[in-house]
C-alpha cells in the first residue's frame, strides 16, 4: 500500500514557497515543483491552473501571512495610531524579510489578493479615524509601501558563495576611496560591521528601516487635522 502523502492545494503552495525561499522566483516551474513533490508536473494542474495560478496562489499565501502577523500583535502595540501603524509595518516586514521575493511577486501580479485589500482598508481606517484626510491616507499608503518593499531589495550584496574576498585589494580600494572621498569613507568606516542579514550587506537594515519609518511617522503627525 502506498504511503505517499496526497497532494492538496495547500501542500502544493507550501512546497512552492519552500522552493522559492531557497532558490528564488526564477527557479519556480510546474516541472521543478513536481520534482520537489515527487509527482509528475501534470498532476499539479488538478490543484492550480498553471504557473500563473501558482504565482497568484503564492501572492495570496503571502498576503494571508502578513495579515496573520498583524493580527497576532499584542494589544500594547495599538495604544495610539502611531504605535499601531508602526507595529503593523514591523509585523509586515518580518514576513517580507522571511520571503524577500515578496516585492517582485506582488509587482508582477495583475490583481491584489483579497486579504491584502482588507489590510489596506484597515490602514486607511486607522488614518481617517485619527484625523487624517483621505488624500493624506492615500499618499501615506504609497510611502509606507515603498518603504516596506524598498528595504527588502538587495542594496548591497555580500560576495557570492564560494568566492573569497581579496582583502589586500579591498584595503587598497578603501585607502584610495579615503583619499578621494573622505566623508564617504569616514561614514563607511564608522558604520561598517558584520551582518548575517543578506538584504543590505554591511548595513543594519532593521535599524535603518525603523529609523526611516519613525521619520515618516513623525512627518505624518504634522499633517493631522
Amino acid at each position: 500500500m502506498s504511503t505517499r502523502k496526497p497532494l492538496t492545494h495547500t501542500r502544493v503552495l507550501d512546497a512552492a514557497m519552500t522552493l522559492v525561499d531557497r532558490e528564488g522566483l526564477q527557479s519556480l516551474s510546474m516541472r521543478r515543483l513536481g520534482k520537489e513533490l515527487g509527482v509528475e508536473a501534470m498532476s499539479l494542474y488538478h490543484h492550480l491552473p498553471g504557473k500563473e495560478g501558482l504565482l497568484d496562489g503564492l501572492a495570496e499565501a503571502l498576503a494571508n501571512e502578513i495579515t496573520s502577523a498583524v493580527d497576532e500583535r499584542p494589544a500594547s502595540c495599538m495604544a495610539d495610531w502611531k504605535s499601531d501603524l508602526r507595529s503593523r509595518c514591523l509585523a509586515a516586514r518580518t514576513v517580507v524579510m522571511r520571503h524577500p521575493w515578496t516585492p517582485a511577486l506582488f509587482a508582477a501580479r495583475q490583481s491584489i489578493p483579497p486579504s491584502m485589500y482588507l489590510y489596506v482598508d484597515q490602514v486607511i481606517a486607522l488614518f481617517v479615524d485619527n484625523g487624517f484626510s483621505y488624500q493624506t491616507a492615500h499618499r501615506a499608503l504609497h510611502a509606507l509601501g515603498s518603504l516596506l518593499f524598498g528595504f527588502a531589495q538587495e542594496l548591497f550584496s555580500p560576495p557570492v558563495s564560494g568566492g573569497n574576498l581579496d582583502t589586500q585589494k579591498t584595503q587598497a580600494e578603501f585607502e584610495e576611496m579615503a583619499e578621494n572621498l573622505p566623508y564617504l569613507s569616514a561614514m563607511v568606516a564608522s558604520e561598517m560591521h558584520q551582518s548575517d542579514e543578506p538584504a543590505m550587506g554591511w548595513c543594519d537594515s532593521q535599524t535603518e528601516f525603523e529609523f526611516t519609518l519613525d521619520l515618516l511617522l513623525g512627518g505624518l503627525e504634522r499633517l493631522r487635522n
